[in-house]
Protein backbone atom coordinates (compact mmCIF):
# COMPACT_ATOMS: atom_id res chain seq x y z
CA UNK A 1 0.00 0.00 0.00
CA UNK A 2 2.81 2.15 1.12
CA UNK A 3 4.62 1.77 -2.05
CA UNK A 4 1.48 2.26 -4.16
CA UNK A 5 1.01 5.99 -2.53
CA UNK A 6 4.79 6.85 -3.44
CA UNK A 7 4.52 5.82 -6.99
CA UNK A 8 0.84 8.03 -7.31
CA UNK A 9 2.93 11.10 -5.26
CA UNK A 10 6.26 9.89 -7.60
CA UNK A 11 3.99 10.27 -10.54
CA UNK A 12 1.92 13.86 -9.67
CA UNK A 13 5.48 15.51 -9.03
CA UNK A 14 6.38 13.94 -12.77
CA UNK A 15 2.91 15.83 -14.01
CA UNK A 16 4.20 18.77 -12.75
CA UNK A 17 1.90 18.85 -9.28
CA UNK A 18 5.23 19.35 -7.23
CA UNK A 19 3.19 20.45 -4.09
CA UNK A 20 0.57 17.86 -3.76
CA UNK A 21 3.22 14.96 -4.60
CA UNK A 22 5.62 16.25 -2.11
CA UNK A 23 2.76 16.68 0.62
CA UNK A 24 2.42 13.31 -0.04
CA UNK A 25 5.32 12.10 0.34
CA UNK A 26 5.66 13.75 3.49
CA UNK A 27 2.96 12.25 4.83
CA UNK A 28 4.55 8.67 3.90
CA UNK A 29 7.77 9.27 6.15
CA UNK A 30 6.61 9.12 9.78
CA UNK A 31 4.98 5.51 8.75
CA UNK A 32 8.34 4.22 6.50
CA UNK A 33 10.37 1.32 6.41
CA UNK A 34 13.90 1.89 6.46
CA UNK A 35 13.96 0.98 2.75
CA UNK A 36 11.27 3.71 1.80
CA UNK A 37 13.00 5.87 3.63
CA UNK A 38 15.89 5.71 1.45
CA UNK A 39 13.86 5.71 -1.64
CA UNK A 40 12.66 9.02 -0.34
CA UNK A 41 15.88 10.05 0.05
CA UNK A 42 16.57 9.49 -3.59
CA UNK A 43 13.70 11.13 -4.69
CA UNK A 44 14.60 14.32 -2.89
CA UNK A 45 18.27 14.71 -3.93
CA UNK A 46 16.95 14.31 -7.69
CA UNK A 47 14.78 17.58 -7.09
CA UNK A 48 17.53 19.59 -5.32
CA UNK A 49 15.71 18.85 -1.90
CA UNK A 50 18.94 18.07 -0.53
CA UNK A 51 18.51 19.01 3.17
CA UNK A 52 15.76 16.76 3.71
CA UNK A 53 17.57 14.04 1.58
CA UNK A 54 20.06 14.41 4.14
CA UNK A 55 17.78 14.77 7.40
CA UNK A 56 16.20 10.40 6.17
CA UNK A 57 19.98 10.37 5.71
CA UNK A 58 21.22 10.37 8.89
CA UNK A 59 18.92 8.67 10.06
CA UNK A 60 19.64 5.61 8.47
CA UNK A 61 23.55 5.65 8.98
CA UNK A 62 22.58 5.90 12.83
CA UNK A 63 20.77 2.73 12.23
CA UNK A 64 23.22 0.71 9.80
CA UNK A 65 26.75 2.67 10.17
CA UNK A 66 28.48 -0.40 8.65
CA UNK A 67 26.30 0.50 4.85
CA UNK A 68 29.04 2.08 3.42
CA UNK A 69 26.77 3.41 0.62
CA UNK A 70 24.68 5.31 3.03
CA UNK A 71 27.80 7.58 3.41
CA UNK A 72 28.79 7.80 0.23
CA UNK A 73 25.39 9.09 -0.88
CA UNK A 74 25.73 11.25 2.15
CA UNK A 75 28.82 12.39 0.95
CA UNK A 76 27.21 13.48 -2.72
CA UNK A 77 24.11 15.44 -0.52
CA UNK A 78 27.19 17.48 1.08
CA UNK A 79 29.05 17.94 -1.88
CA UNK A 80 25.91 19.37 -4.06
CA UNK A 81 25.67 21.98 -1.18
CA UNK A 82 29.05 23.00 -1.46
CA UNK A 83 30.12 21.44 2.05
CA UNK A 84 33.29 19.50 0.50
CA UNK A 85 34.86 18.91 4.72
CA UNK A 86 31.34 17.25 5.40
CA UNK A 87 31.68 14.95 2.44
CA UNK A 88 35.02 13.94 2.63
CA UNK A 89 34.26 12.95 6.31
CA UNK A 90 31.33 10.71 5.39
CA UNK A 91 33.47 9.10 2.79
CA UNK A 92 36.59 8.05 5.09
CA UNK A 93 34.05 6.37 6.94
CA UNK A 94 33.67 3.92 4.36
CA UNK A 95 36.55 1.09 4.85
CA UNK A 96 37.70 -1.61 3.34
CA UNK A 97 35.94 -4.26 2.14
CA UNK A 98 32.76 -2.37 2.09
CA UNK A 99 30.80 -3.04 -1.44
CA UNK A 100 31.03 1.07 -1.42
CA UNK A 101 34.91 1.18 -0.81
CA UNK A 102 35.54 1.89 -4.56
CA UNK A 103 32.62 4.23 -5.41
CA UNK A 104 33.65 6.38 -1.82
CA UNK A 105 37.57 6.38 -3.19
CA UNK A 106 36.74 7.68 -6.25
CA UNK A 107 33.91 10.29 -4.73
CA UNK A 108 37.18 11.46 -2.43
CA UNK A 109 39.55 11.63 -5.56
CA UNK A 110 37.22 14.06 -7.46
CA UNK A 111 36.88 16.12 -4.00
CA UNK A 112 40.68 16.01 -4.01
CA UNK A 113 41.01 16.88 -7.67
CA UNK A 114 38.46 19.62 -7.36
CA UNK A 115 40.36 21.15 -4.73
CA UNK A 116 43.67 21.31 -6.66
CA UNK A 117 45.08 18.35 -4.49
CA UNK A 118 45.50 16.32 -7.63
CA UNK A 119 48.33 13.77 -5.50
CA UNK A 120 45.87 13.33 -2.75
CA UNK A 121 43.38 12.39 -5.04
CA UNK A 122 45.88 9.76 -7.22
CA UNK A 123 46.71 8.54 -3.67
CA UNK A 124 42.88 7.88 -3.14
CA UNK A 125 42.72 6.03 -6.42
CA UNK A 126 45.85 3.89 -6.11
CA UNK A 127 44.40 2.96 -2.93
CA UNK A 128 41.60 1.95 -4.26
CA UNK A 129 43.30 -0.13 -6.79
CA UNK A 130 45.55 -1.91 -4.40
CA UNK A 131 42.01 -3.37 -3.09
CA UNK A 132 40.50 -4.01 -6.03
CA UNK A 133 42.66 -4.09 -8.91
CA UNK A 134 40.61 -5.95 -11.63
CA UNK A 135 37.71 -3.37 -10.79
CA UNK A 136 36.90 -1.82 -14.24
CA UNK A 137 35.19 1.19 -13.33
CA UNK A 138 38.14 2.36 -10.88
CA UNK A 139 40.32 1.39 -13.84
CA UNK A 140 38.24 3.71 -16.12
CA UNK A 141 38.41 6.07 -13.19
CA UNK A 142 42.49 6.07 -13.63
CA UNK A 143 42.55 6.71 -16.90
CA UNK A 144 39.85 9.63 -16.30
CA UNK A 145 41.95 11.24 -14.09
CA UNK A 146 45.19 11.04 -15.96
CA UNK A 147 44.00 12.16 -19.01
CA UNK A 148 42.58 15.56 -17.44
CA UNK A 149 45.66 15.87 -15.82
CA UNK A 150 47.55 15.30 -19.16
CA UNK A 151 49.42 12.21 -18.58
CA UNK A 152 48.28 10.58 -21.46
CA UNK A 153 50.32 7.59 -21.77
CA UNK A 154 48.89 6.77 -18.18
CA UNK A 155 45.24 6.92 -19.37
CA UNK A 156 45.69 4.74 -22.02
CA UNK A 157 47.41 2.34 -20.16
CA UNK A 158 44.36 2.05 -18.02
CA UNK A 159 41.57 2.88 -20.52
CA UNK A 160 43.04 -0.46 -22.19
CA UNK A 161 43.15 -2.65 -19.49
CA UNK A 162 39.22 -1.54 -19.12
CA UNK A 163 38.82 -2.80 -22.88
CA UNK A 164 40.73 -5.97 -22.48
CA UNK A 165 38.93 -7.18 -19.55
CA UNK A 166 35.35 -5.78 -20.74
CA UNK A 167 33.90 -6.25 -17.27
CA UNK A 168 32.08 -2.30 -17.58
CA UNK A 169 28.35 -1.88 -17.39
CA UNK A 170 26.84 -2.04 -20.12
CA UNK A 171 24.80 1.20 -19.50
CA UNK A 172 28.19 2.72 -18.34
CA UNK A 173 28.27 6.59 -19.37
CA UNK A 174 31.56 6.56 -20.19
CA UNK A 175 32.92 4.91 -23.34
CA UNK A 176 36.71 4.32 -22.78
CA UNK A 177 37.11 3.37 -26.58
CA UNK A 178 36.24 6.92 -27.13
CA UNK A 179 38.28 8.23 -23.73
CA UNK A 180 41.34 5.68 -25.23
CA UNK A 181 41.07 7.68 -28.93
CA UNK A 182 40.92 11.00 -27.34
CA UNK A 183 44.43 10.33 -25.57
CA UNK A 184 46.12 9.00 -28.66
CA UNK A 185 44.99 12.17 -30.54
CA UNK A 186 46.58 14.31 -27.64
CA UNK A 187 49.71 12.04 -28.31
CA UNK A 188 49.53 13.04 -31.58
CA UNK A 189 48.97 9.20 -32.44
CA UNK A 190 45.95 9.76 -34.91
CA UNK A 191 46.04 7.05 -36.76
CA UNK A 192 45.33 4.78 -33.85
CA UNK A 193 42.74 7.68 -32.38
CA UNK A 194 41.00 7.10 -35.58
CA UNK A 195 40.65 3.32 -35.32
CA UNK A 196 39.34 3.51 -31.65
CA UNK A 197 37.23 6.42 -32.90
CA UNK A 198 35.10 4.08 -35.31
CA UNK A 199 35.10 1.17 -32.46
CA UNK A 200 33.78 3.89 -30.46
CA UNK A 201 30.94 5.72 -32.30
CA UNK A 202 28.18 3.12 -32.71
CA UNK A 203 24.46 3.37 -32.73
CA UNK A 204 25.19 6.43 -30.45
CA UNK A 205 27.63 9.43 -31.20
CA UNK A 206 27.81 11.56 -28.51
CA UNK A 207 28.74 15.21 -30.22
CA UNK A 208 32.40 15.60 -28.23
CA UNK A 209 33.61 12.05 -29.20
CA UNK A 210 32.00 13.07 -32.92
CA UNK A 211 34.29 16.24 -32.93
CA UNK A 212 36.98 15.00 -32.05
CA UNK A 213 37.07 11.46 -34.73
CA UNK A 214 36.36 14.91 -37.41
CA UNK A 215 39.01 16.70 -36.10
CA UNK A 216 41.67 13.77 -35.66
CA UNK A 217 40.48 12.94 -39.00
CA UNK A 218 41.31 16.67 -40.59
CA UNK A 219 45.31 15.88 -39.39
CA UNK A 220 45.41 12.58 -41.09
CA UNK A 221 44.41 15.01 -44.03
CA UNK A 222 41.16 12.43 -44.40
CA UNK A 223 38.81 15.12 -45.68
CA UNK A 224 36.11 12.78 -46.35
CA UNK A 225 35.70 11.57 -43.31
CA UNK A 226 36.00 14.58 -41.51
CA UNK A 227 33.32 15.94 -43.53
CA UNK A 228 31.17 13.09 -43.02
CA UNK A 229 31.27 13.52 -38.78
CA UNK A 230 30.81 17.34 -38.78
CA UNK A 231 27.98 17.57 -40.67
CA UNK A 232 26.40 14.26 -38.77
CA UNK A 233 27.61 16.13 -35.45
CA UNK A 234 25.64 19.43 -36.35
CA UNK A 235 22.63 17.90 -37.84
CA UNK A 236 22.04 16.41 -34.45
CA UNK A 237 23.45 19.17 -32.17
CA UNK A 238 23.32 22.83 -34.51
CA UNK A 239 24.47 24.88 -31.50
CA UNK A 240 27.78 22.86 -31.43
CA UNK A 241 29.43 25.85 -32.96
CA UNK A 242 33.31 25.22 -32.61
CA UNK A 243 31.90 22.37 -35.10
CA UNK A 244 30.95 25.61 -37.67
CA UNK A 245 34.98 27.41 -39.03
CA UNK A 246 36.27 23.45 -38.72
CA UNK A 247 33.55 22.27 -41.67
CA UNK A 248 34.16 25.08 -43.41
CA UNK A 249 38.16 24.52 -43.62
CA UNK A 250 37.52 20.90 -44.56
CA UNK A 251 35.08 22.32 -47.13
CA UNK A 252 38.08 24.80 -48.37
CA UNK A 253 40.50 21.85 -48.80
CA UNK A 254 37.53 20.30 -51.22
CA UNK A 255 37.68 23.71 -53.22
CA UNK A 256 33.72 23.93 -51.99
CA UNK A 257 34.15 27.57 -51.40
CA UNK A 258 30.64 28.73 -51.46
CA UNK A 259 29.42 25.55 -49.03
CA UNK A 260 31.71 26.90 -47.06
CA UNK A 261 30.41 30.62 -47.18
CA UNK A 262 27.08 29.09 -46.37
CA UNK A 263 28.57 26.91 -43.10
CA UNK A 264 30.15 29.97 -41.74
CA UNK A 265 26.84 32.15 -42.01
CA UNK A 266 24.93 29.44 -40.19
CA UNK A 267 27.47 29.46 -37.37
CA UNK A 268 27.60 33.19 -37.36
CA UNK A 269 23.50 33.10 -36.93
CA UNK A 270 24.06 30.67 -33.89
CA UNK A 271 27.09 32.23 -32.56
CA UNK A 272 27.50 36.36 -33.77
CA UNK A 273 30.39 36.73 -30.72
CA UNK A 274 32.45 33.62 -31.87
CA UNK A 275 35.54 34.85 -33.39
CA UNK A 276 37.03 31.83 -34.88
CA UNK A 277 33.42 32.18 -37.35
CA UNK A 278 34.74 35.25 -38.31
CA UNK A 279 38.32 35.00 -38.81
CA UNK A 280 37.57 31.94 -41.07
CA UNK A 281 35.56 33.81 -43.19
CA UNK A 282 38.38 36.67 -43.32
CA UNK A 283 40.41 34.37 -44.55
CA UNK A 284 38.03 32.72 -46.97
CA UNK A 285 37.38 36.16 -48.17
CA UNK A 286 40.78 36.91 -48.76
CA UNK A 287 41.83 33.30 -50.73
CA UNK A 288 39.04 33.91 -53.11
CA UNK A 289 40.39 38.16 -53.60
CA UNK A 290 37.78 39.47 -51.95
CA UNK A 291 39.97 41.92 -49.79
CA UNK A 292 37.80 44.08 -48.41
CA UNK A 293 34.97 41.43 -47.29
CA UNK A 294 38.51 39.73 -45.57
CA UNK A 295 39.40 42.85 -44.06
CA UNK A 296 35.45 43.66 -42.82
CA UNK A 297 35.32 40.50 -41.27
CA UNK A 298 39.33 40.74 -39.37
CA UNK A 299 38.04 43.96 -37.94
CA UNK A 300 34.98 42.52 -36.56
CA UNK A 301 36.69 39.85 -35.01
CA UNK A 302 39.23 42.50 -33.77
CA UNK A 303 36.46 44.77 -32.12
CA UNK A 304 34.77 41.95 -30.49
CA UNK A 305 38.78 40.80 -28.88
CA UNK A 306 41.36 43.08 -29.14
CA UNK A 307 43.82 40.18 -27.91
CA UNK A 308 42.68 38.22 -30.99
CA UNK A 309 46.50 38.16 -32.36
CA UNK A 310 46.15 35.86 -35.03
CA UNK A 311 43.68 38.65 -36.08
CA UNK A 312 45.61 41.26 -35.95
CA UNK A 313 48.20 40.27 -37.51
CA UNK A 314 46.23 38.94 -40.57
CA UNK A 315 45.54 42.36 -40.98
CA UNK A 316 48.34 44.30 -40.61
CA UNK A 317 49.74 41.33 -43.35
CA UNK A 318 47.04 42.76 -45.68
CA UNK A 319 46.89 46.37 -44.91
CA UNK A 320 51.02 46.21 -45.25
CA UNK A 321 50.67 44.34 -48.34
CA UNK A 322 48.69 47.03 -49.80
CA UNK A 323 51.04 49.47 -48.44
CA UNK A 324 47.96 51.13 -46.44
CA UNK A 325 49.92 52.90 -43.65
CA UNK A 326 47.86 54.90 -42.43
CA UNK A 327 45.30 52.31 -41.83
CA UNK A 328 48.43 50.38 -39.88
CA UNK A 329 48.98 53.55 -38.09
CA UNK A 330 44.92 53.44 -37.02
CA UNK A 331 45.21 49.92 -35.91
CA UNK A 332 48.89 50.05 -33.68
CA UNK A 333 46.82 53.02 -32.06
CA UNK A 334 43.97 51.35 -31.23
CA UNK A 335 46.11 48.12 -30.22
CA UNK A 336 48.02 50.78 -27.48
CA UNK A 337 44.50 52.24 -26.61
CA UNK A 338 43.72 48.66 -24.99
CA UNK A 339 47.58 48.22 -24.12
CA UNK A 340 47.72 45.10 -26.41
CA UNK A 341 51.56 44.67 -27.56
CA UNK A 342 53.35 41.58 -29.27
CA UNK A 343 56.83 42.27 -31.12
CA UNK A 344 55.50 42.21 -34.65
CA UNK A 345 53.09 45.65 -34.04
CA UNK A 346 56.90 47.16 -33.43
CA UNK A 347 57.71 46.52 -36.73
CA UNK A 348 55.01 47.40 -38.51
CA UNK A 349 55.49 50.87 -36.24
CA UNK A 350 58.84 50.73 -37.63
CA UNK A 351 58.29 50.75 -40.92
CA UNK A 352 55.59 53.51 -40.71
CA UNK A 353 58.38 55.94 -38.94
CA UNK A 354 60.41 55.35 -41.75
CA UNK A 355 58.12 55.88 -44.25
CA UNK A 356 58.00 59.33 -42.35
CA UNK A 357 61.52 59.80 -42.40
CA UNK A 358 62.02 59.16 -38.63
CA UNK A 359 64.74 57.05 -39.05
CA UNK A 360 65.80 57.29 -35.07
CA UNK A 361 62.23 56.40 -34.46
CA UNK A 362 62.14 53.58 -36.54
CA UNK A 363 65.37 52.15 -35.38
CA UNK A 364 64.05 52.30 -31.82
CA UNK A 365 61.01 50.38 -32.69
CA UNK A 366 62.68 47.89 -34.71
CA UNK A 367 65.26 46.90 -31.92
CA UNK A 368 62.34 46.22 -29.91
CA UNK A 369 61.05 44.19 -32.65
CA UNK A 370 64.29 42.19 -33.13
CA UNK A 371 63.89 41.18 -28.91
CA UNK A 372 61.09 39.09 -29.77
CA UNK A 373 61.62 38.19 -33.61
CA UNK A 374 65.43 37.57 -34.17
CA UNK A 375 64.53 34.50 -36.46
CA UNK A 376 62.54 37.11 -38.99
CA UNK A 377 65.06 37.07 -41.48
CA UNK A 378 62.86 39.81 -43.31
CA UNK A 379 62.56 41.47 -39.98
CA UNK A 380 66.17 41.69 -39.40
CA UNK A 381 66.77 43.12 -43.03
CA UNK A 382 64.52 45.60 -42.81
CA UNK A 383 65.95 47.06 -39.32
CA UNK A 384 69.68 46.69 -40.50
CA UNK A 385 68.10 49.14 -43.40
CA UNK A 386 67.00 51.42 -40.66
CA UNK A 387 70.00 51.19 -38.39
CA UNK A 388 72.14 51.94 -41.17
CA UNK A 389 70.54 55.11 -41.99
CA UNK A 390 70.35 56.40 -37.91
CA UNK A 391 73.79 55.61 -38.11
CA UNK A 392 73.86 53.26 -35.34
CA UNK A 393 76.75 50.61 -36.36
CA UNK A 394 76.90 48.81 -33.40
CA UNK A 395 73.15 47.18 -33.77
CA UNK A 396 73.54 47.13 -38.00
CA UNK A 397 76.89 44.88 -36.68
CA UNK A 398 75.01 42.88 -34.21
CA UNK A 399 71.97 42.30 -36.85
CA UNK A 400 74.33 41.47 -39.77
CA UNK A 401 75.72 38.98 -37.58
CA UNK A 402 72.65 37.65 -37.40
CA UNK A 403 71.83 37.68 -40.88
CA UNK A 404 75.23 36.26 -42.09
CA UNK A 405 74.73 33.16 -39.36
CA UNK A 406 71.35 32.49 -41.32
CA UNK A 407 72.72 33.43 -44.95
CA UNK A 408 75.83 32.23 -44.79
CA UNK A 409 76.07 32.08 -49.01
CA UNK A 410 75.09 36.08 -48.47
CA UNK A 411 78.75 37.20 -49.52
CA UNK A 412 77.88 40.68 -49.73
CA UNK A 413 76.38 40.74 -46.11
CA UNK A 414 79.81 39.30 -45.06
CA UNK A 415 81.22 41.97 -46.87
CA UNK A 416 78.97 44.60 -45.25
CA UNK A 417 80.04 42.91 -41.72
CA UNK A 418 83.71 43.14 -42.68
CA UNK A 419 83.54 46.66 -43.60
CA UNK A 420 81.51 48.10 -40.19
CA UNK A 421 83.87 46.27 -37.89
CA UNK A 422 86.91 47.39 -39.44
CA UNK A 423 86.18 51.07 -39.30
CA UNK A 424 84.10 50.95 -36.16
Amino acid sequence: MMNEVLAQAIQQIEQGHHEEGLKAVEGLIPKADDETKRTIAELYFELGLVDQSLILLEELMFQYPDQGELFAFAAECYSELGKEDEAIDMLTEVKKGDPAFIQARLLLADLYESDGLEEVAEKKLLEALEEEPDDAVLQLGLGEFYLNRGEFQKAISYYKQVILQQKLPEEFPVHPELRLAEAYSAIGEFEDALAHYKLGLGDEEPPDALFGYAVTAMQLDDVETALSAFERLLEADPDYTTAYPLLAKALIAEQRYDEAVSVLEDGIKKDEFNEDLYLEMARLQVAKGEQAEGISFLQKVIALNPSNLTAVKDLLAIHDEQSNFDEIKDLLSFLDEYKEYDPLFERYRGKILLEDDDVSGASEAYLQAIDGLSEDERLLEEALEAFLSAGWINQSITVLKLLTEKQPHREDLQDQLNRLTNSN
